[in-house]
């Protein structure tokens, strides 16, 4: 797939009035982050789920346009954390504030501002990064809809943020979202090929993708335990051959992804096969295997095999 890491054309050269910038896209747990950056470059390059703090990695996806070219930096949700994968990830969130050049403040719209909103406002209080504050989840406002938006607009009293209201997941009033961040980056060059959509290469997709469908069939049951390693894949004309290790932390999550007879990961396996399809646009066999490492969330030395750092 030539718009994935492993494939892609040579860096051009700018041409006048080109602009470019990193936007990150900051926000408590469940907002939306992941699912408007996969609108935004027009491919699912970030996973979404029911679930909170499903993102673990910053992801960049990037959009080309002959204007400019964005790169959206997708961080895990900013919440409290319970243990050492926490820790990193929130870390990591917080990095992200000060190291791009515009920040998108993404809120669900849908329920009244809280606080955790109102924790994240005070981080982005601190930071001199431009903000757009963004309304996401329009399309799930029903009723008390001005109620709604005036808690948010509190929380932006004696600010200059600019608000913007959308739905992520049907595109609706992401055109107004792009010219504004359009109109604060500056002129610079394309920092990536433009036929590129993520920094990230198929492998850390793929693995991705696997854990997207762990936590919509097992919702609760295997919240956050789980790590994905893409073990091995071998590609013929006719097909490419996935072999991943999915890992848990107790020998009853295994019970839980196996399910009786098998069904449960055959049915994980399915699905993720059918998204990883989608991905390299060629025929897939997928071969799971799940394996029990106890407590690997609270270890540093198995956060980095598994490649969660703290980026700086």
């Amino acid at each position: 797939m030539n718009n994935l890491l492993e494939n892609y054309t040579p860096i051009p050269i700018a041409p006048p009035g080109f602009k470019s910038g990193f936007i990150g896209i900051v926000g408590r747990t469940n907002v939306g982050k992941s699912t408007l950056m996969n609108q935004l470059v027009g491919q699912k390059i970030a996973i979404t789920s029911p679930v909170s703090q499903t993102t673990r990695n910053r992801l960049k996806g990037i959009l080309s346009t002959d204007q400019a070219q964005m790169i959206f930096v997708d961080t895990p949700g900013i919440h409290k954390p319970h243990h050492e994968l926490g820790k990193v990830l929130v870390k990591n969130a917080r990095s992200a504030i000060n190291s791009v050049d515009l920040l998108l403040f993404i809120v669900d719209s849908s329920v009244p501002a809280g606080g955790g909103d109102r924790f994240v406002t005070e981080l982005l209080e601190k930071t001199e990064t431009p903000i757009i504050f963004c309304l996401n989840k329009t399309d799930q406002q029903t009723e008390n809809i001005e109620a709604l938006d005036a808690s948010y607009q509190a929380l932006n009293l004696n600010k200059t943020w600019p608000i913007v209201k959308f739905s992520a997941l049907t595109g609706d009033g992401l055109d107004t979202l792009q010219n504004l961040i359009l109109e604060r980056l500056e002129e610079g060059p394309y920092y990536y090929p433009p036929d590129l959509v993520t920094d990230q290469p198929e492998r850390f997709i793929m693995g991705e993708l696997i854990r997207e469908q762990i936590l919509l069939q097992t919702r609760q049951e295997i919240p956050h335990s789980v790590a994905i390693a893409i073990e091995k894949i071998e590609e013929t004309p006719q097909r490419t051959s996935v072999y991943a290790a999915i890992t848990v932390e107790r020998s009853s999550q295994k019970g839980i992804l196996i399910g009786k007879q098998g069904t449960m990961l055959q049915a994980i396996g399915t699905a993720a096969r059918q998204q990883i399809q989608k991905l390299i646009a060629g025929d897939v066999y997928l071969k799971l295997f799940v394996k029990v490492e106890p407590q690997w969330r609270q270890s540093r030395q198995q956060l980095l095999e598994f490649g969660y750092r703290i980026e700086e």
